[in-house]
């Protein structure tokens, strides 16, 4: 299994560091006592579905549990099972100070305000943990895209396609759009199956109405336009650290034309060996 502790200053990035994660398909813990690591992997390796690959987010919040994180590292390391790596986010004083006054944070070290006297102090209580990172990574100049790709460069094993997301919806604008899509797509241009009486009661799912959408000339030409844009488009998300795209694919009612173009759409990308989720919010 592939485990990933991450810890460093606070305010540094690890919110960011485990959302980065759990985009990429890792069961993230934040803020667990560093004891029940182990007993939560020996719990999960016990279970019907076995978790792969997990984060776990430990820092100054832990208290007197943080005493213990050298002992259980160690074990880790140790264990024939674990592929364990060990993240250590930090960032300047200056960086730090400036973004707890922009968010307005109390510090969890003092819960007042912070001061460069408070970020030594955590500095100290960390320093044993900073000694058994594989990885330290200092966001004091960087972005969110910047920080994304130095995880990318650092975690991710593959080509970066295999961690982008593309969730497909498919929408009756009856009912209205989709307030989380990232791109609208309106099939009502398709001739509508509702009109044909052999088909007005069945959904896209049904192959006789997905054959009337999907041959038609001008469906074809539409889909293959609009599939190698995505394609196009997709790099561009990654690189300014965006790892899902949300399409909605509407007709009126959301029964046919558009439940067949998210099925077709899914059908393409998931040939191409990229991670897909299709739901159809109005059937």
């Amino acid at each position: 299994m592939d485990v990933v502790i991450v810890t460093g200053l606070s305010g540094a990035g690890k919110t960011k560091a485990m959302e980065w994660f759990e985009d990429r398909g890792y069961y993230c813990i934040d803020n667990i006592p560093p004891i029940l690591i182990k007993n939560f992997l020996e719990l999960s390796a016990t279970g019907s579905k076995r978790i792969k690959k997990a984060a776990f987010a430990i820092d100054i919040r832990g208290g007197e549990f943080l005493s213990d994180s050298k002992a259980v590292i160690n074990a880790l390391k140790e264990s024939e099972n674990i592929n364990l790596k060990v993240l250590f986010v930090e960032a300047s004083n200056e960086a730090l100070i400036r973004r707890f006054k922009e968010t307005r944070r109390l510090h969890p070290l003092s819960y007042q305000p912070i001061s460069n006297l408070v970020i030594e102090e955590e500095k100290s209580k960390l320093h044993e943990l900073r000694s058994e990172a594989n990885y330290i990574i200092d966001t004091s100049r960087m972005k969110v895209a910047d920080f994304n790709a130095e995880m990318a460069k650092i975690f991710d094993k593959g080509n970066p396609k295999d961690s982008f997301i593309i969730n497909i919806m498919s929408f009756g604008y009856k009912k209205g759009i989709p307030q989380e899509t990232d791109w609208v797509i309106d099939a009502r241009f398709i001739p509508n199956p509702y009109y044909i009486p052999s088909l007005k009661r069945l959904t896209g799912n049904n192959k006789k109405v997905s054959n009337y959408v999907l041959n038609k000339d001008v469906t074809k030409e539409f889909i293959n336009r609009y599939t190698e844009l995505i394609r196009k488009t997709i790099p561009n998300y990654i690189k300014e650290g965006k790892y899902s795209l949300t399409l909605a694919v509407g007709c009126t009612g959301g029964q046919h034309r558009s439940v067949a173009l998210a099925n077709e759409f899914a059908r393409l990308f998931r040939e191409e060996g990229r991670r897909v989720t299709l739901e159809h919010r109005d059937l």
